[in-house]
């Protein structure tokens, strides 16, 4: 009967004549990791000043449903506590979609900013491990050439 060969050694040779820098994946893992804590803080940020301008609408709403729900002597006070709500209400609307644009304007920004810092950062150390691969490339190259 005919053995199998064993291809453990094979390959764990193989594998050794590729090196791979795992401390490039290292640090390319805890840079994303950093950029996410960055990128969540801005979101989680702009969540939460969303949500203080909801509420705060929402409060404002009820309290001036509160007052135009109020009995009136005259039946044009009706009509008069109805306009004046609906104008109060476009007020306060305008002014709570500004809020909401000014943290819209302020994510993007944020946004842009540490998009921008991630590809400088990147960028400088793509350029460090190509010039690293290079070096090790041309002192191999050397060996190999010294050895003939």
């Amino acid at each position: 009967m005919t053995k199998t060969q064993d291809f453990t050694a094979i390959m764990k040779d193989m594998m050794g004549a590729f090196p791979v820098d795992t401390a490039a994946m290292e640090d390319a893992f805890k840079n994303t990791a950093a950029l996410n804590e960055k990128l969540s803080g801005v979101a989680l940020e702009a969540a939460e000043k969303s949500a203080e301008i909801s509420s705060k609408w929402a409060k404002d709403t009820l309290n001036k449903l509160g007052e135009m729900s109020k009995a009136k002597t005259e039946p044009a006070d009706y009509a008069k506590a109805a306009t004046d709500f609906a104008s109060a209400s476009a007020e306060v609307a305008a002014e709570n979609m500004a809020a909401f644009a000014e943290i819209a304007k302020k994510v993007q920004m944020d946004t842009v900013e540490l998009l921008m810092a991630a590809g400088k950062d990147m960028t400088e150390e793509a350029t460090a491990a190509v010039k690293k691969a290079t070096e090790e490339v041309t002192t191999a190259a050397k060996k190999a050439t010294a050895a003939k």
